[in-house]
């Protein structure tokens, strides 16, 4: 069932991986094609980290994965845009 889940945060990660280039603008670093995997690790992680902290997810589940898929697909596009990006 977990890995189910996973599975799915993944997909939503995928599309907020798209959204996410809109709301951070600039160009991708890694392309549309990077900013949809690093959404799609987003997803999982921001899933994994909202199921450690409780079983919050259920509570309003597609509309909290969604959110959830992309403050992580945010957050991971950032961070990996910022490590490219940061000086030698």
């Amino acid at each position: 069932m977990f890995s189910t889940t996973i599975l799915i945060w993944m997909l939503i990660g995928a599309f907020a991986g798209l959204v996410t280039r809109k709301l951070i603008g600039g160009n991708p670093p890694f392309g549309t094609i990077g900013d949809v995997l690093l959404g799609m690790a987003g997803g999982a992680v921001g899933g994994i980290l909202l199921a450690l902290i409780g079983d919050l997810a259920n509570f309003v589940w597609l509309v909290g994965s969604i959110v959830t898929a992309l403050l992580g697909a945010v957050l991971v596009i950032w961070l990996a845009s910022f490590l490219k990006h940061k000086p030698a």
